[in-house]
């Protein structure tokens, strides 16, 4: 398992009965988790001195519970990859979500530790981040050296993550900000002969595109991650597919990697992903990602 296990200003403090004890800079936060299957005794003090709860509805969705939650507020991840933080807007919204998923970081250092090889060794670095989200991933590329494509179906998502990156001192990074469909960009990409060097995708389990197309993962992910490797370069860097679909595991997300990733040769390796839980001393898993590098020479 891959283990997000750097922050400082984000914590896993207890998990127990389906939900998840957090802290979020000063903040403490309950959401609901339904890798949380166990019903361990709640004995830490933020189960009853939070600031928001996320109260799980029977019927689907749920709702917040409000104590001292302000709308917005910030925390930073400093990747040790990197030397320099990354600062991210946080908001409750609906269906539970922050605005972030602080497990990604694992990913982030791998990456950009490739970013970052690659640029001190005079090469260039040209990623695309595929349902891009708040842009996490999209920072962490374009601080270690990559001139990054974002696109994501959400304007208000993509503006989100515009106000990351100027949060983060990178404003004026070569970022190019896009709200599109994700599987028509990749395919006018093809038509224009555009190729990228690193690949990231954090495709959700259903979508809408901005026109109503449907996204459904194990529908469409193959076929998805076929098409993407045709924009690879000749001599890519790195491929990184995540999935919170718990019918995709490890490794069904090697199998597809390697087999449309053959003939650049390389590793390709796939771990579930998770955060350390303070209280108890073990990890909740947090989905799996699927990641293909090359092989130095």
């Amino acid at each position: 398992m891959w283990i997000a296990d750097k922050w400082k200003d984000y914590e896993v403090l207890d998990s127990s009965s389906g939900e998840k004890l957090e802290r979020w800079g000063k903040y403490l936060l309950v959401r609901p988790d339904p890798q949380v299957i166990w019903n361990t005794p709640k004995t830490h003090h933020g189960w009853k001195k939070c600031s928001a709860h996320y109260h799980r509805s029977k019927k689907g969705g749920g709702e917040w519970e409000f104590f001292d939650l302000p709308e917005q507020w910030s925390i930073s991840y400093q990747s040790p990859s990197l030397h320099r933080d990354l600062t991210f807007h946080l908001k409750p919204f609906s269906f539970k979500h922050t605005g972030l998923f602080p497990e990604q970081a694992v990913n982030w250092d791998w990456f950009s530790e490739k970013i970052r090889t690659a640029v001190s060794a005079g090469r260039t670095a040209k990623v695309l981040n595929l349902f891009a989200y708040t842009g996490g991933a999209t920072l962490a590329a374009a601080a270690a050296g990559a001139s990054v494509t974002h696109v994501d179906a959400s304007k208000g998502m993509v503006g989100w993550a515009k106000e990351n990156a100027a949060a983060s001192g990178l404003a004026d990074a070569p970022i190019r900000w896009l709200v599109d469909d994700c599987v028509k960009f990749v395919e006018r990409e093809l038509r224009r002969g555009n190729h990228y060097d690193g690949i990231i995708m954090d495709p959700p389990s259903y979508g809408r595109g901005p026109k109503g197309e449907i996204w459904k993962i194990e529908d469409s992910i193959h076929a998805f991650i076929q098409l993407c490797a045709k924009l690879l370069s000749g001599d890519p860097l790195f491929f990184l597919v995540n999935s919170y679909t718990t019918g995709l595991a490890p490794a069904v997300l090697t199998y597809m990697i390697s087999t449309e990733l053959r003939r650049f040769g390389g590793r390709v390796d796939s771990q579930e992903i998770g955060l350390p839980v303070t209280q108890s001393g073990l990890i909740l898993p947090c989905g799996a990602s699927g990641r293909w590098e090359r092989t130095l020479k």
